[in-house]
């Protein structure tokens, strides 16, 4: 339960920081409601999973899930660019959460 705890907390999360960049500065009344109430969900969510999953793990992943999901977005929806440089960050990003989960719970 964790887990899917967890992906909700990131898919909270991401959608909060896509609403972000099209509520230009909070400037624009839906889309920042949007990112309030994402990050607020993204919390209570990524807290209730604390209750299962090691904090480390559950950070890392939730950070690292959302930084490739966003830089994924930012490619497809804002035409931002995906450099060498781009692609291997995320690459080790994941490599990183993998080496903690390989780590196993101590």
């Amino acid at each position: 339960m964790g887990y899917l705890t967890l992906a909700g907390a990131i898919a909270a999360e991401v959608a909060a920081t896509t609403a972000l960049k099209y509520s230009e500065g909070f400037s624009r009344l839906g889309p920042s409601l949007l990112t309030a109430l994402g990050y607020v969900l993204s919390f209570l969510l990524l807290a209730s999973t604390l209750k299962t999953v090691s904090i480390g793990t559950a950070y890392a992943i939730w950070s690292g899930a959302g930084t490739a999901a966003i830089a994924l977005l930012g490619l497809l929806l804002f035409g931002e660019g995906l450099s060498l440089v781009k692609v291997a960050g995320i690459v080790l990003i994941i490599g990183g959460v993998v080496v903690l989960n390989l780590g196993g719970a101590h």
